[in-house]
């Protein structure tokens, strides 16, 4: 079973900067879809964005196109989101999760894999 641990939560000032790590148990990421998803106090889990380790094509949600960026680190079997001028509506627990069936979504229940989150503190 896949298990991933995410890093590298905070809290921080709006207009700073942040990088979150996902690590995987294993290497699936060869075949894997790996997305990060985030979580604010009631409010639904609302998509990030999603990289395909195989292509390292990549896909944000509109909230933070422009300002986050995914990356992958083969050999570390580690997902990046690195995250640039923080705003306090980014404050939320944010999650990595692995989808080995599909080519990319935007959808978290087609994840199968999920992390137990970090949190990020955008102070104001």
């Amino acid at each position: 079973q896949v298990q991933l641990v995410e890093s590298g939560g905070g809290l921080v000032q709006a207009g700073a900067s942040l990088r979150l790590s996902c690590a995987a148990s294993q290497r699936t990421f060869s075949k894997f879809v790996m997305g990060w998803f985030r979580q604010a106090p009631g409010k639904e889990r609302e998509f990030v964005g999603f990289i395909s380790w195989s292509s390292g094509w990549t896909y944000y949600g509109d909230s933070v196109k422009g300002r986050f960026t995914i990356s992958r680190d083969n050999a570390k079997n580690t997902v990046y989101l690195q995250m640039n001028s923080l705003k306090p509506e980014d404050t939320a627990v944010y999650y990595c999760a692995a989808d080995q069936y599909s080519r990319g979504s935007t959808n978290s229940e087609l994840y199968g894999y999920w992390g137990q989150g970090t949190q990020v503190t955008v102070s104001s």
